[in-house]
């Protein structure tokens, strides 16, 4: 078993063992507690959790600059007084089960003790709002790993781009070479595509000619091998990532990666604003035939109703509006309460599948899709053409 999560809560005493049996045994989960009364085991989706609790404050070497998170998060960290340690067997036919079953075990724990969520692997720490969001929303790998950039030689591809936090799923990290500041919020998406199909089971095969969601062709080489390829860069750069990694390279083996990730600036250009004003204007116009359209839906009806709205990221303490598409759910007095289709690109703030409340002024965009099918402009117009008043 591997040691993944530490709960850390401000009690110095475990939480009492009828307490937690009661918890679990409500969720459906099989509670043993460990012979010693400093622990227990749980077992839920044909997977095992081992739970050792420790009571010592938090060690003096844990300083803010180790971890990932909210200055509240890591502000609990600092004050905690006690531990419970999660460990679990990674991998398996489908590696996120035993992961969904640790942080919902660390969700329960966290509603009896105020504390925060230690991701070892990562260096992530989680207060309990955020537990929750994880457990409940879309599964987002961000939630799951850290990635670091890393300038290891001069010039204008310095950057070593690579992950933490894929172990807890059975795999190795990742990690993309010669790189320049231009690409670090591709190689991101690129990374956090590939990373989140490794920890699904679902990773290319090793040493194989693959495409990106974009179409670009790379292949996956294990860093023992793909590293004697890599000129320039000292061995001193790897002290501290001496684990063994996955690298990323392009299909003949080299690591002139740059062109892979082209596809993938676009996600982050920002929209002129002159053109989503013009698109605002459009939307209001269609926006009472559409709503008339929601209201009188029928229940059974396989029409479903987008629309998009500016929603306020802030990666690394600066402010970037991202248009986002949510899923209708209610409509009520100049409200559109909705579920996220897509998470923003920049942080997790606004995850997929978060229910959201947004003003029907700010919307700037609209679709409809009928079976899956995303109707065309046309095809909407005409739809909402007969919601319009005689």
């Amino acid at each position: 078993m591997k040691e993944v999560y530490l709960v850390a809560i401000a009690r110095a005493s475990a939480i009492p063992e009828d307490t937690l049996r009661a918890a679990f045994e409500s969720e459906e989960m099989a509670y043993t507690p460990a012979p010693d009364g400093q622990g227990f085991s749980l077992e839920a989706e044909g997977s095992r959790v081992e739970v050792v609790f420790e009571s010592r404050p938090t060690p003096t070497e844990w300083t803010h600059d180790l971890f990932s998170g909210s200055d509240t998060a890591l502000e609990s960290l600092s004050h905690a007084r006690a531990f419970y340690r999660f460990a679990f067997e990674t991998g398996g036919a489908q590696p996120t089960v035993p992961v969904f079953v640790a942080l919902m075990c660390a969700r329960i724990v966290l509603t009896h003790a105020d504390g925060v969520l230690v991701d070892i692997t990562s260096s992530k720490v989680h207060d309990s709002e955020d537990v929750a969001e994880i457990t409940e929303l879309d599964f987002d790998i961000r939630d799951h790993v850290n990635l670091h950039a890393v300038e290891v030689i001069e010039g204008e591809t310095p950057l070593w781009v690579h992950s933490h936090g894929m172990e807890k799923f059975g795999a190795r990290d990742l990690e993309i070479f010669h790189l320049g500041e231009q690409d670090l919020l591709p190689a991101e998406a690129f990374l956090h595509e590939l990373c989140t199909d490794l920890a699904f089971g679902q990773g290319p095969p090793l040493r194989t000619e693959m495409g990106t969601s974009e179409g670009q062709g790379f292949m996956l080489v294990p860093s023992e091998e793909a590293r004697a390829n890599l000129l320039g860069v000292p061995l001193e750069a790897f002290e501290g990532h001496e684990g063994l990694f996955l690298t990323v390279v392009s299909p003949l083996g080299r690591h002139n990666t740059a062109e892979l990730l082209r596809p993938f600036r676009e996600r982050f250009a920002q929209e002129p604003a002159e053109r989503i004003e013009a698109m605002r204007q459009d939307t209001q116009a269609l926006v009472p035939a559409f709503k008339a359209r929601l209201l009188r839906r029928g229940l059974m009806e396989p029409l479903t109703f987008l629309v998009r709205s500016p929603f306020e990221t802030h990666p690394e303490g600066s402010t970037v509006t991202e248009q986002l598409w949510m899923e209708v759910l209610s409509w009520d007095e100049g409200v559109v309460v909705g579920r996220l289709v897509d998470g923003a690109v920049h942080t997790t703030e606004w995850r997929k599948g978060a229910h959201v409340e947004v003003p029907e002024a700010d919307l700037n965009a609209l679709a409809l899709s009928r079976e899956g099918r995303t109707l065309e402009e046309d095809e909407v117009r005409a739809l909402l053409i007969a919601e319009r008043p005689m």
